[in-house]
């Protein structure tokens, strides 16, 4: 038996701190909490968006729909540039932890380059819907591939 464990038994339970005045939550039990949170914000969101395709994936208004404006290869390629500009951006936080500046670099820059790759496809696929006149305003459809960045409806398009 230890000493703290001795004495804390010795101490009558009135006069034990609450959980109020014992102080901040320790750090991996904000950090735990903070991550669930963040993880569940992302499912309502991501549900929200799924339920506002399944609405209006056929509100065309008489417009293109997701099948005929989007190229699967590009959405591929996009995908890709981001999920590797995640997984470069991690070994960047990797080779900061362990004070590797060059690979904190090199990492840095792939990630750049990733990104700025995503956008530009992103940018060209905007500007080639607005060009046969599917922008936004078009239809409900069009609009929600807006919000969402016009790489989620043609992923879903198999889910009819």
């Amino acid at each position: 038996m230890n000493i703290a464990v001795a004495v804390d038994d010795e101490v009558r339970h009135e006069a034990r701190p609450s959980a109020s005045e014992a102080g901040p939550a320790a750090k991996r039990i904000v950090v735990g909490y903070g991550f669930w949170i963040f993880l569940l914000s992302d499912i309502v969101m991501f549900a929200a968006i799924f339920a506002a395709y399944a609405v209006l994936a056929h509100a065309s208004a008489g417009g293109p729909s997701g099948l005929q404006l989007f190229n699967q290869r590009s959405v591929a390629i996009e995908t890709g540039c981001l999920l590797a500009s995640s997984y470069t951006c991690g070994l960047m936080s990797l080779a900061i932890g362990s004070r590797r500046y060059a690979a904190t670099y090199w990492a840095a820059l792939l990630t750049f380059l990733l990104g700025a790759a995503f956008l530009a496809l992103e940018l060209r696929e905007f500007a080639g819907m607005i060009a046969v006149g599917a922008g936004p305003q078009r239809s409900a459809f069009l609009s929600l591939s807006a919000v969402t960045g016009c790489m989620s409806p043609p992923a879903w398009s198999g889910w009819r």
